[in-house]
Parts: structure tokens; sequence; C-alpha cells
């Protein structure tokens, strides 16, 4: 089995095995005087190692077996490492804070097998890596609202950051394709490094701006999650780390911008009412009544409730001073009943949180023609509900009849709304979206006057 490994390793070469089977491999070579050189590498990344406790923890881990060396060779790994963080720039970072002069020089000594020297190329190599990807991964200032604090950034630590890339299957896959980072973060990120001259600054100033917002998104590729970009009208189903599905949706008005929030979604909820917002309340059913009078609601299915409790009571509406409603002096809570025309549609899936915004059914299904979809109070309203009910729950919920029927997720799956006027898209290109709700330029001032972001 070994010497298949092996053989299959020569094949693919170094930078493509398995984490495991390079270190078969290294372990392999360590016959002879092999073996004394393995054992002084080792004896030196033990030395080299003892000054830093998070790196002395990581390769004890391991048994000293290295990282970016396989055999006494310094693997393509560390290259495309140096390359990445002399562009770090591109990441809103200092590339000199990861001295990528340093890095180059300590990989042309460790060319010479030497112990001494593959032990000094590890340490640097780890050491700016794990700082990199730390700093990466600091919280950003996109003004992302996590309600489930669960779902906020860390930093991880320098362990977690080198056994992560450890576990790779391949490292130098991993650093192509920015394998901490969220996908959309991975392709923006990539389109601006090899466009360079041929990306106008406005684009590249919308491109930072972006990276910026999709340093918010999940880390971890593994497990499932939901991304809704508000600028595209867009919602996407990621499975460890690859977008299953996609369809439209429609998002909050230009007044009324659906914000860019971080949730859980934890249940859903079938045949729902419709809350009418107090300001449609007054707008535009104080108007309707007023003009066609309480047959007015019954028309459209609506009652009045005497307050916002859950155990609030029906109320008559010709008790109702709907004069005062219009005008502003009172407000008033009025809910329409499931079924037939509810703008909630058949089912609304729960992330609770202040902002009153969720993503639900519609029966409106016209609005996703249109190629601005930008019409609700907020909300998300989806193309296909029963669709992402079955990608959620693995199965068809069921209607009936009674009202507001929750159907709890076992388990709980995040939900990140965000707003992206730049996508990646196959072949490395770039779509440049509307901003609708003006937020590049506030999140370009935020960063540094001349659009670029600030370094962490």
């Amino acid at each position: 089995m070994r010497i298949g490994r092996l053989f299959m390793a020569a094949a693919l070469g170094v930078a493509a095995m398995p984490a495991a089977y390079a270190a078969e491999a290294y372990t392999a070579e360590a016959g002879g005087d092999a073996g004394n050189v393995r054992t002084s590498a080792q004896a030196s990344l033990r030395g080299a190692a003892a000054a830093d406790a998070e790196l002395q923890a990581f390769y004890a881990s391991r048994n000293f077996r290295p990282l970016w060396t396989v055999g006494g060779t310094v693997t393509p790994a560390a290259d495309r490492l140096i390359r990445l963080l002399e562009t770090a720039d591109l990441d809103g970072l200092d590339p000199q804070d990861y001295r990528p002069r340093a890095l180059s020089a300590a990989v042309a000594r460790a060319r010479s097998g030497a112990p001494a020297a593959l032990a000094e190329v590890e340490m640097l190599l780890s050491r700016s890596f794990a700082d990199y990807v730390r700093d990466m991964r600091r919280p950003s200032n996109s003004g992302m609202v996590y309600v489930d604090r669960a779902l906020a950034p860390s930093v991880p630590a320098r362990r977690e950051v080198l056994s992560a890339a450890a576990a790779a299957p391949s490292l130098e896959m991993y650093i192509d394709s920015l394998g901490w980072m969220h996908p959309v973060y991975a392709g923006l990120r990539r389109s601006m490094d090899s466009g360079n001259g041929r990306v106008r600054l406005s684009e590249r100033q919308t491109l930072r701006a972006n990276l910026e917002r999709a340093r918010a998104l999940p880390a971890s590729a593994e497990g499932r999650h939901i991304l809704v970009d508000a600028a595209g009208a867009r919602l996407f189903l990621y499975e460890n780390g690859r977008v299953v599905d996609t369809m439209r949706v429609v998002v909050g008005k230009t007044t009324e911008p659906t914000p860019m929030l971080a949730g859980m979604i934890r249940f859903a909820m079938v045949n729902p009412y419709w809350n009418v917002p107090p300001d449609l309340a007054r707008n535009r059913i104080a108007a309707g009544v007023l003009s066609e009078g309480v047959g007015y609601l019954r028309a459209r299915r609506y009652q009045v409730l005497s307050d916002w409790s859950e155990d609030a009571r029906v109320v008559d509406p010709a008790t109702v001073d709907w004069q005062a409603v219009a005008d502003g002096r009172e407000e008033l809570r009025v809910r329409q009943l499931p079924g037939g025309a509810n703008a909630m549609g058949n089912v609304k899936f729960m992330f609770p949180n202040d902002f009153g915004v969720y993503l639900h059914d519609t029966p409106d299904k016209a609005l996703f023609q249109e190629a601005n979809r930008q019409f609700s109070s907020g909300c998300v309203r989806l193309e296909d509900a029963p669709r992402l009910a079955r990608w959620l729950f693995g199965r068809t919920l069921r209607t009936g009849s009674t009202p507001e029927q929750r159907v709890d997720l076992p388990d709980p799956v995040p939900v990140y709304i965000t707003y992206l006027t730049a996508m990646p898209e196959a072949g490395g290109r770039i779509a440049f979206q509307a901003d609708v709700y003006n937020r590049d330029a506030a999140q370009m001032a935020g960063g540094g006057g001349d659009g670029t972001l600030a370094a962490r």
C-alpha cells in the first residue's frame, strides 16, 4: 500500500499530495543517512519551535513533522504563500507586516537542505501564514449585524490556523483558493490580483468595498448556509463551500432597504398571518377603509387586533377611529388571515431578530420577472419557497388549514443577508451590479479617502 501511495505522489507531484500521503513519503525516505537527516531536521524544528508556545503545540501534535517542506525540500506551497503575502494590500493589509522578502531569503537558504535552514523557514512561513490568516479573519466594518452571536467572526489561534491548513488535501490548493475565507471573498480577491491594470479605478474601489463585506461571511466550508445578496436580489444555497442551488428574491425598496443580517433559521411557520407594518396600516389600510368602509377589510381578509401581544383579541373594526389612524394619531395592529392572497404566502422561515426580517413565500410571482426586484418593506420574498423548504427540512411541508403551524428545524441553518455590488462568476469574471442602496460610497469612505480599506 505504501509503495502504491508513493508512486501516486510521484505522479501527481508533492504539492498535490494529501497531507497524510506527504507525511508518509517523508517518513519513507528516512532510511540510512536520510534517517539521520530527518532526525536532525526534527531536532532542529523542535528547538526552533520552543520559542513560540502556539507553534510548538502545533508541531508537537504532529511529532514535529514539517508543514512547508517534504524530504528536505521546500514545497511550492511556500512560493504560493509568499506571492499571496506580497499582494496583501488587496486585502487591506500591509504586506510588510508578513516579511515576504525575509521569507524569500529563508526559502533560498533552505534549498540547501541544511536542517537548521529548514527549521528556520518552517517557523517563518508558519508564523507569517498564521498572522496573515488571523488578520483576514478579524471582524470587518461592513455593517453586518449578527443577531446570533455564534455567527460573529472570531480570530482563530495560530495553532487552529495551521491545523486547518495541515488537514487540507493539498496545502498548495488551500492557499490558492484562500481556503480559510468564504468562496465569494476568494473569487473577488483573485479577480483583483489577476485583473490588475485591466480593472478601472472605480471598479477596484467597488471590489475593495465588496471584499470587506465578504469578510463578514462564514469562513468554514463545512456544512450548509444560505446567502442572500440584496444588491442582486438573489439567494444562494451552499453546501460544503459550493453553491448547490439559487433562486431570485424580492428585497426591500430603496426607502426601506433590507439590512445586512446574520442569523440562524430555527423554524418555519406554515399558514402564517401577515402582521401589517404600522406605516402600511396607516397609509394603505386606513385609507382603504375611509374610502370603501369596513367591507374593505372583509374583502381582503384583514383583522383588527387589540395590541401586539400573543393573546391579543380581535376588535370590531366599526369601533376604530380610522381617521385618527390615517392621521397618525393612533397606531393600530392589523393582520391578514392565512391563505388566499396573504402577503406571506404559505410559509415563512424565521431567524428571530429585532428588525422583523425573515424569508417568506409570496403570491405575487410576477415581480420575480423584473430585472430590479426592490419592492418589499425589508423582508426577503422567495421565488420558490417550497424548494427552500425541501432543502432545509428534506421534505415537503404540508400546509393543511390550521393557521401559524410552527415546524422546528432539527439543525438550525445560518442565513447571511449581505449586499454585493460585485459578484465572482465562472472563468474569473466579475459581475458588477447597481448600488441600489448607495452603500458603496459609505463603505469606501469608511476605509480611506482613496477607496482603499484600512489596514488591520
